[in-house]
């Protein structure tokens, strides 16, 4: 039985796009890693002094290491030990691409419904990244 007969193109689409990001996002993560444990770039917090940072609150520990709030990070970049949160932002952002390439079938079916879904999803998805939801410290 042919498995893709009995799957939307709706879902095929999902699929494909997160099948894309996920191998993306894990391809990232091992290079980030590789180019840290080679030191081809150098750690931003020394790894002898990781064990004792570890116990620290995370807003105790962004200060200890002078590490910034937020998207902060991605000035840091040419750290070995910032990298690797390329990688995990394209896995925490994927969602909304899949989302994302969705819309156009939706618009083609005159899918309102889901567009709007869709749409709002995204839109949720861009705020909670963007930070602007978030509590005031």
């Amino acid at each position: 039985m042919d498995v893709k007969s009995h799957v939307s193109r709706e879902q095929l689409r999902y699929a494909q796009v997160l099948d894309f990001g996920m191998r993306l996002g894990l391809g990232v993560l091992v290079l980030a890693f590789i180019a840290y444990v080679t030191g081809w770039l150098p750690a931003h917090v020394p790894l002898e002094q990781m064990p004792s940072l570890w116990t620290l609150a995370a807003p105790d520990y962004l200060r200890a290491t002078g590490m910034p709030e937020g998207w902060g990070w991605l000035a840091m970049l040419d750290h070995g030990d910032v990298l690797p949160l390329v990688g995990i932002a394209i896995l925490a952002g994927i969602s909304a691409l899949c989302f994302i390439a969705l819309l156009p079938i939706y618009a083609a079916h005159r899918d309102i419904v889901y567009f709007s879904i869709a749409a709002l999803e995204i839109v949720v998805l861009a705020l909670a990244a963007s930070g602007v939801l978030s509590a005031a410290h």
